[in-house]
């Protein structure tokens, strides 16, 4: 196996930098899957035990000057690694005015993500810092278990309010419980509330609009089957919303939250050269 790349251009780098930043407030261990065109981050804690699961896609044309990668094998040209993606965000802080940035697999005293700076000086020579992330290669007959989430077979599909004024809606909430229902339907509202013994609140958005899903699967009959007006809701863990809202920093073209009613709410969030998904499960 083998993997290297490097970035030059400063905007690419910091581009690269805010999603790693994203994965690293989202979750403290995933799996980086290396392939020929893409690079994904992935979480895939079981939803239906309560946890978050997360995939995130980038297209490696679009961050990297260049790059090389051999899998294990020509007819399974994959490399699938686990980290710590708060060790890649240290890392790439020390870059924030490099010439070059070089990512490389090697092997120290264990598989590592070597990092290697390239910080411009007041010399002719520059200086170079060199940072060595630990790595798990995860072996092929595991490779099964980090598929690609298929999209749930949602009851409503809504495209997302503001994300920051979501943020500071939900943050205000979080002082009064732990748990916050997601409703919407297909008449571009949604709407954040919260009922305890001691407080009822709950926050509208309208005129938010619907995707236009094209596609012949049970999620597009699901939804035109459906009553416009009709509210689809899934109560989830409030602090798990909220490590979400406050992570991101993809700065997404759009935002879409699909929800299954009293199962799942599924979050996409779309950029030119990102796709990431985030799966929250509802708690009765």
């Amino acid at each position: 196996m083998r993997f290297r790349c490097k970035v030059v251009d400063v905007s690419c780098l910091n581009h690269f930098t805010r999603v790693v930043n994203t994965i690293t407030k989202l979750t403290k261990s995933c799996t980086l899957r290396l392939t020929v065109n893409n690079l994904y981050f992935i979480v895939t804690d079981k939803v239906a035990n309560g946890g978050v699961s997360m995939w995130c896609e980038l297209c490696q044309g679009n961050f990297f000057d260049e790059y090389q990668m051999e899998g294990v094998s020509a007819d399974q040209n994959d490399i699938y690694l686990e980290l710590i993606p708060e060790n890649l965000t240290r890392a790439l802080k020390t870059a924030q005015n490099a010439k070059t940035v070089k990512i490389k697999l090697t092997n120290r005293h264990c598989p590592c993500l070597t990092v290697a700076v390239e910080l411009p000086s007041l010399s002719s020579s520059s200086r170079i810092v060199t940072h060595d992330i630990p790595v798990c290669v995860i072996p092929r007959r595991l490779w099964n278990d980090f598929r690609e989430p298929s999209v749930p077979d949602f009851d409503v599909s809504i495209y997302l309010p503001a994300l920051k004024t979501m943020k500071c809606v939900v943050e205000r909430m979080k002082n009064l419980s732990n748990f916050i229902v997601i409703e919407a339907n297909r008449n571009g509202e949604i709407n954040l509330k919260i009922d305890t013994d001691l407080v009822s609140v709950s926050t509208h958005f309208k005129d938010l609009g619907n995707p236009p899903w094209v596609s012949d699967d049970a999620s597009q009959s699901s939804t035109q089957d459906r009553d416009p007006s009709s509210m689809a809701e899934a109560r989830v863990d409030i602090r798990k919303l909220l490590q979400f809202l406050a992570g991101q920093q993809v700065n997404p073209t759009k935002a879409i939250c699909n929800i299954v009613h009293k199962r799942m709410v599924h979050f996409i969030l779309l950029h030119e050269d990102v796709s990431l998904q985030y799966f929250i499960p509802a708690l009765a």
